[in-house]
């Protein structure tokens, strides 16, 4: 807050709320507030009254029947596999993936990759969700979807050993990781990262080099790891070892590293992700969709592991919305563990937020608080499921779908406001990107 006495303090825009929930270390949640932004960072939050005395904005934007909440961090997905919604439900992972997936993507071009990642955006930012941490092909496509629709991201260049639309070798994959990390220093919302498949699908080089890469460039390495029971049998077989230890017999377990998924995971795997730092993105709902298993995400949070929230692709979820994630972790958490106090609603709002954001490297997001990034969404209070907001995270988690976000701003920019994308035609995206995924689907 602000000890300014008048209209004196000049600033870019200023929130006023119903409810603030700050996420804020205290877990404040502020009634009848407001925040003060300038320069795409928050400069003030406190009650409406002190800071409307205190703050001339430029622009007010009045939410007085609104939540406001830390804009939600995604911190695992393939954005443009929106492309292949709906390609093939209903089949376990090496089917849905050998069969399916892989000869959909061999299609894919640098174009269609662009309209399936700015379709995500377009989907992402009307539930709240302000970051992402995406891994695919055609990473440059990537960026310019995401630069267009200004949303904050970690972007990935996705490293294979078998062939695929976007390289024929690691070596060219590698390539281009030297050259996305060249083309984002300095970006103030992209950063650059790497992202070796998996143990099944990179050599244990290839593994290595990526591991070197990450150090050398300082950049966040990703994997899948221990997503099924079977990727552990097959990789004790090829290598010796569970995939955990495997990847750590690599140089591959740092506090630099997130791994996705994270289901197939014993006690001694559990301990070696704490002492070394790595990170968990755990995405419920494609894990449970794909028939891999339950997380032990209680357990993974109680050894110290950071665990953010993902949604992984739209092609395995089928949405990328974290609302519904939020749910659905909480609830699956419950289940797994036979009980009721496992996973709180506060617990899983900190997964898609200020623990999402320490997973993939960027702590400053994921909270409203001064000096912190101005990224954020509001929720409308109106609708029938929010009221009578007793317990606002509470609301957040078990009552809210994600299609009550009003607002979803990016550092100070307002990108989605009443329904309405302000960064994008979409009636426009909508059309080009329909015509593609048929033609990729063969549909």
């Amino acid at each position: 807050m602000t000890n300014a006495a008048n209209n004196s303090i000049p600033c870019d825009t200023l929130v006023t709320a119903a409810v603030v929930v700050s996420q804020n270390d205290a877990r404040d949640v502020l009634r009848d507030a407001a925040l003060a932004i300038t320069d795409g960072r928050i400069t003030a939050i406190g009650p409406r009254a002190e800071l409307t005395a205190c703050y001339a904005p430029a622009e007010t934007i009045a939410l007085p029947e609104a939540m406001v909440l830390p804009g939600l961090v995604n911190t695992h997905t393939h954005a443009a596999m929106t492309l292949f919604r709906g390609l093939c439900d209903d089949a376990p992972l090496s089917v849905w993936l050998s069969e399916h997936i892989w000869p959909a993507e061999a299609k894919l071009t640098p174009e269609a990759v662009r309209l399936g990642t700015q379709l995500a955006c377009a989907e992402m930012l009307a539930s709240g969700t302000t970051c992402f941490l995406d891994a695919y092909l055609f990473v440059d496509a990537v960026a310019d979807a995401v630069q267009a629709a200004g949303l904050r991201a970690v972007l990935c260049q996705g490293v294979f050993d078998i062939e695929n639309a976007g390289f024929k070798t690691s070596d060219a994959a590698l390539a281009a990781a030297a050259a996305l990390a060249d083309r984002l220093a300095g970006e103030p919302l992209l950063r650059p990262a790497i992202f070796p498949h998996a143990v099944y699908t990179c050599r244990e080089k290839t593994l290595e080099r990526c591991a070197a890469f990450a150090r050398e460039r300082g950049v966040l390495l990703s994997t899948h790891a221990a997503e099924t029971a079977r990727e552990n049998d097959d990789c004790r077989k090829a290598n010796g070892a569970r995939v955990i230890p495997y990847l750590h017999q690599l140089g591959m377990l740092t506090p630099h590293t997130l791994i996705a998924h994270g289901v197939a995971l014993d006690d001694a795997d559990m301990a070696l992700l704490a002492a070394t730092g790595t990170t968990v993105a755990h995405c419920p709902k494609s894990n449970m969709k794909l028939g891999s298993g339950i997380a032990p995400v209680h357990a993974l949070r109680a050894a110290g592991v950071t665990v953010g929230l993902g949604t992984d692709g739209a092609a395995s979820n089928n949405a990328l919305n974290l609302f519904s994630e939020m749910t659905t972790a909480a609830l699956l958490q419950k289940v797994a563990t036979s009980d009721p106090t496992a996973l709180h609603a506060g617990a899983a709002l900190d997964m898609a937020s200020r623990d999402g954001a320490r997973a993939i490297g960027w702590p400053e997001l994921g909270r409203l608080e001064p000096g912190c990034p101005a990224d954020l969404c509001a929720l409308d209070l109106t609708r029938p499921q929010l009221q009578p907001n007793i317990d606002p995270v509470s609301d957040a988690v078990y009552a809210a779908s994600g299609g009550e976000v009003v607002l979803t701003m990016v550092a100070g920019r307002s990108l989605f406001r009443d329904g309405e994308f302000l960064t994008m035609d979409y009636d426009r995206l909508r059309s080009e990107f329909g015509k593609t995924a048929l033609r990729l689907s063969g549909r």
